[in-house]
């Protein structure tokens, strides 16, 4: 749409929705949830198994054509499952499979259809039956993977470092350095001497954040009405 055309109260009662709809159905489905979610279409999420533990401040986003999923597969009761830490970003289609663990550390970045997983899921010989063995999988903190990217069992990714657009992570990363390719190789190290911006740097007063948030939809709202919204669902115009 180039305008959206709800008006204030309106575009409120429709997070009101979606915080009511994370309560109710999501919440109960986790081992944790931090302060202060920031969950969009919550709908198209998607959680299984357990346990999954979320961290404040996140932002998961859903789509109709591309679920989010969080799903923790394993016969084992104790297991350490999914770990997400704060102010880690999952864009839609992020998929993340664990069979033991996979840890996802503070201000981490998934791409769309990122996906995450610490297992074969089929052993080679004998592929009727899911393999014994797991390999958990870490990205530490500021870790940012690109779009459709595939990170393997047994992988760790070091703090800053970027896995480019469509690559796959089949061995251990260390920080501070920029891989693609598959499998994913080195192509350029960070300069440690500038400064790393994180989101959790960027987002870390929720109440600043609320306010500026609130202010600029007013100021893009200001005007709408609801006959307005309305006609402009029946009647779309430029």
């Amino acid at each position: 749409m180039i305008h959206d055309f709800r008006p204030w109260y309106i575009k409120q009662a429709w997070y009101r929705l979606q915080h009511l709809y994370v309560r109710h159905y999501l919440v109960p489905q986790l081992t944790g949830l931090g302060d202060h979610p920031f969950i969009i279409k919550p709908w198209y999420i998607e959680l299984f198994g357990g346990p999954i533990r979320i961290g404040s401040h996140v932002t998961l986003l859903g789509c109709s054509d591309k679920k989010t999923r969080l799903t923790v597969w394993s016969d084992q009761k104790e297991i350490p499952g999914i770990t997400i830490g704060d102010h880690v970003l999952l864009s839609p289609g992020v998929r993340i499979s664990a069979a033991n663990s996979i840890t996802i550390g503070d201000s981490c970045m998934l791409a769309s259809h990122a996906y995450i997983t610490d297992s074969d899921w089929h052993g080679i010989y004998d592929r009727s039956l899911t393999p014994k063995e797991t390999h958990r999988v870490v990205l530490e903190k500021n870790v940012w993977i690109g779009d459709s990217a595939i990170v393997c069992k047994g992988v760790c990714i070091g703090e800053n470092s970027i896995v480019g657009a469509g690559s796959v992570v089949t061995s251990n990363i260390p920080a501070n350095v920029i891989a693609a390719g598959n499998p994913a190789k080195i192509i350029r190290h960070l300069d440690p001497d500038k400064k790393m911006i994180t989101r959790k740097d960027r987002y870390h007063d929720t109440a600043q954040m609320t306010r500026f948030l609130e202010a600029s939809e007013k100021a893009a709202l200001k005007g709408n009405t609801l006959f307005g919204w309305l006609r402009s669902l029946i009647f779309p115009g430029r």
